[in-house]
């Protein structure tokens, strides 16, 4: 019989048995280690692992995530290459074809996360990196507005379970301490993504042919391409380190050195009152604020950034060409966000130094510079892909500060709706009448991301005063044995502490 938690903060869960056969619904990796015994590990052990976990599952993650990046902002490319005039949709249409996909993503995020947690998580992943990659080849026999948005929509529906199960890979693999740089990692994949995709769409732009537009030709070359990564995403990126190619000793070294997370591995039953604990956590909304206000500007960015250059004056070709120092901002913000964040525990105050870059100065150059100021509007264009690397951050502190793995998938659906939410309100932002300025776009760039900086100072403040709380309460926790796999949340487990 298992028993779950009772509605008092800090009370460990029942365990109920007989004799010495317990019975607790524990963690994956704890019933993995009480059957495969332990293993010690040197620190050199340590060292070769982590450098194996990062040359093996990070560069596969990194792959699909540029690619979700990378085949959700083709339209954006292929706009400017001639696809309005082509499907014969007006610019309403095109704004609204970013917001379906969005509203799609959002509506999965709960059912995909659920699906998540019952199926093995990298397969199911494969499986739906497979799926919109059909759906991206597709487009390229996309001939009208219906088509284009029925496509949309599924694409969001097959999107929506990337940034939430990279999430749960990264937290599988790596230590509270680890993440913020490993994030960051896959999370590049948004800067090289757009750097793909400027130099492909500057080089179809010289393709002609009376059979295919270059546009369509672009669509079914990152498809298949897709596909094929999902294959392999399929057949080679471990479930968990328990279903891993790992050597047995390494897997146990792998599970061994996440104890100090006490946010355990996996477990694949879904428990409602991790449901509910996650939506009464303070902490809950406020990253959901903070993560919507920061996805408004980067919603905006994505989907118009080749629109916006272009509406300074310049031509296809060129826009596609200046689309690329965008993409080199974004990855040298990610990287170096962090990776700094990783080596000084200081999420919060990076991710404000991103938002004032990006959302307040970027912002403020766009939407306040004269018209004919080229240097100055581009100038803010490439600064308002700084604005992104902030949201690997958020995702860190998913990561890092919620334990329990219902309470952790319901926090990534939650996470990733209000990412959804914040990207259907950019786009729409972007209006016919205020052609070619966007002036009111740009201004809603700089007081959404001025909220967005408040917020993450409350949520600092608030970490704060939660771990001194922490504190009081338990002052001399004695640790039970094997604590960190019995699938508490974070505010079940008296010594569990944010970071």
């Amino acid at each position: 019989m298992v028993t779950e938690k009772a509605d008092i903060e800090g009370q460990l869960p029942k365990v109920t048995g007989v004799g010495a056969e317990v019975n607790i619904d524990v963690d994956a990796a704890l019933e993995y280690l009480n059957h495969e015994g332990t293993s010690v590990m040197t620190e050199i052990d340590e060292k070769r692992l982590v450098r194996k976990l990062d040359w093996t599952i990070v560069p596969l993650m990194w792959a699909i995530y540029n690619l979700q990046y990378l085949d959700k902002t083709l339209i954006n490319y292929a706009n400017v290459m001639g696809l309005q005039e082509d499907t014969g949709i007006t610019g309403n249409q095109f704004s609204l074809l970013a917001t379906l996909f969005y509203v799609t993503y959002l509506a999965f995020e709960f059912p995909t996360g659920y699906l998540m947690q019952r199926l093995p998580t990298a397969k199911y992943l494969g499986a739906n990196v497979i799926l919109w990659g059909l759906i991206v080849t597709l487009n390229s026999a996309a001939k009208n507005w219906a088509a284009l948005a029925t496509l949309r929509v599924l694409l969001g529906c097959f999107e929506s379970a990337v940034a939430p199960a990279l999430i749960l890979v990264t937290s599988m693999w790596y230590k509270r301490s680890e993440q913020p740089a490993r994030v960051g990692f896959w999370y590049v994949g948004t800067g090289t993504g757009t750097i793909i995709g400027a130099l492909t769409s500057f080089g179809f732009q010289h393709y002609e042919s009376e059979v295919f537009t270059p546009w369509q030709i672009m669509f079914l070359l990152f498809g298949l391409i897709t596909i094929v990564v999902g294959i392999v995403a399929i057949i080679f990126l471990p479930d968990s380190p328990m279903k891993s190619r790992l050597t047995r000793e390494e897997k146990i070294w792998a599970i061994e050195r996440l104890r100090e997370n006490q946010t355990g591995v996996e477990n694949k039953h879904f428990k409602i009152y991790q449901v509910w604990d996650c939506f009464t956590d303070p902490q809950t909304w406020l990253i959901a604020f903070i993560t919507v206000t920061g996805s408004i500007p980067n919603g905006a960015v994505s989907s118009y950034q080749a629109t916006i250059i272009k509406g300074f004056g310049y031509t296809s070709k060129e826009t596609a060409l200046l689309s690329i120092p965008s993409g080199v901002v974004s990855c040298i913000a990610v990287i170096s966000a962090g990776v700094s964040s990783a080596k000084l525990n200081l999420r919060g105050p990076i991710m404000i130094i991103l938002l004032l870059i990006g959302g307040i100065l970027g912002g403020a150059l766009l939407a306040f510079s004269s018209p004919t100021n080229k240097g100055a509007l581009l100038t803010g264009n490439y600064l308002t892909n700084a604005i992104g690397a902030s949201l690997p951050l958020t995702y860190s502190y998913s990561a890092a500060n919620y334990a329990g793995h219902t309470k952790k998938v319901t926090m990534n659906a939650v996470l990733l709706m209000s990412f959804c939410l914040g990207n259907i309100i950019g786009p729409l932002t972007f209006r016919d009448m205020d052609k070619p300025q966007y002036l009111p776009a740009k201004i809603t760039t700089v007081v959404s991301t001025a909220a967005s900086i408040v917020a993450t100072g409350v949520l600092m403040a608030y970490y704060v005063w939660e771990n001194k709380r922490r504190d009081r309460m338990y002052p001399r926790e004695e640790h039970k044995e094997n604590s960190e796999f019995f699938d508490m949340t974070d505010r079940e487990n008296r010594e569990f502490r944010v970071s």
